[in-house]
């Protein structure tokens, strides 16, 4: 039986892509620039069948969320798959399996980590089937996620990617082995999805002059990290993220992934910078969640966080590993 099994990892966008250039196959209106979170995965299991049509179940094993992808998700999803099957020349039909090691829907960028499953799934078996030259090339394999979801794109590099146009790429700053820390808000189905925010964005009279704004900020971050200097750092990834979800509630129609719980943990992050004046560089993606990225010695501090938020929320909680290349 001809069967693969692969993961990928999610990552955080600490530059945002929000908004991308209509009919472009979701190429973004500006650069952006992830942190890949090696701990968040999706497992993809892909197998030969008979028959013409493909499937897609849900992945069932111990260590994994249960998963419901709605019909539609399902058709984007196999879709995805028909589209590299294209690409490489396959005619035959496969059983897709797939699930996270965490919860899906809810603003963890599972859709990042499985469309970059997927596509390392369909490579690998591909590539046994019908070998192409380019077909282990992970700029290429890149774009071809990109094509499935935006940001999965960038989970196929580790531990920093860049992304401008076509595909993502490695990106050399010295800064890694970050502690991590999801303090889960809300881990229901978003009522937004990422992909009618993209659209809903552009309404917003902040658009205008958007892409520049997150250009200069990713100019500026590259040189902070870049620098050690970690202050400007977590200042520029704070305005970042603030600047995002500030497009959603200006939207028309207007919408919020920010909750009371949100906004609590936001505030006791900045009370503790403003006591410590240290602290890790915070982000929340377009959902209510909320990222917290600690340096290696930062493990005292990533100790008390994830104390002091466990009491009220649910908290993923991860020590910096010490090989994020895969």
């Amino acid at each position: 039986m001809n069967q693969v099994l692969v993961s990928a990892p999610s990552n955080i966008a600490l530059i945002k892509y929000m908004g991308k250039i209509e009919g472009t196959g979701n190429k973004p209106t500006n650069g952006s620039l992830s942190y890949t979170l090696e701990n968040l995965r999706t497992f993809v299991r892909l197998t030969e069948i008979e028959g013409a049509e493909d499937q897609w179940k849900p992945l069932v094993r111990e260590d994994l969320e249960k998963i419901e992808l709605s019909e539609k998700g399902q058709q984007r999803f196999l879709k995805h798959l028909q589209n590299l099957k294209q690409k490489w020349g396959v005619n035959k039909s496969f059983l897709v399996e797939s699930a996270n090691n965490f919860p899906s829907d809810c603003g963890l960028a599972s859709s990042a980590s499985s469309f970059a499953a997927l596509t390392l799934a369909a490579a690998e078996m591909f590539q046994k089937l019908n070998p192409q030259p380019w077909g282990t090339d992970k700029k290429v394999l890149s774009e071809l996620s990109r094509q499935g979801s935006g940001s999965s794109c960038r989970s196929l590099f580790g531990p920093w990617a860049l992304w401008q146009a076509e595909y993502a790429e490695p990106m050399g700053i010295s800064l890694d082995h970050f502690h991590h820390i999801v303090v889960v808000v809300e881990d229901s189905k978003k009522e937004v999805s990422s992909s009618d925010a993209h659209k809903l964005v552009t309404t917003s009279p902040r658009f205008n002059g958007r892409p520049e704004r997150a250009e200069l900020r990713l100019k500026d971050l590259v040189q902070a990290l870049c620098w050690n200097d970690w202050h400007m750092a977590r200042q520029i990834v704070w305005d970042e993220f603030m600047d995002m979800h500030r497009l959603f509630e200006t939207s028309v129609p207007a919408f919020s992934y920010m909750t009371s719980g949100s906004k609590k943990v936001l505030e006791d992050c900045q009370g503790f910078w403003n006591k410590w004046q240290d602290g890790p560089l915070v982000t929340m993606d377009a959902g209510a969640n909320v990222h917290m990225l600690f340096r290696n010695d930062q493990k005292k501090s990533f100790e008390t966080y994830r104390d002091h938020f466990k009491k009220d929320f649910k908290v993923l909680a991860f020590e910096g590993v010490k090989d994020n290349v895969h």
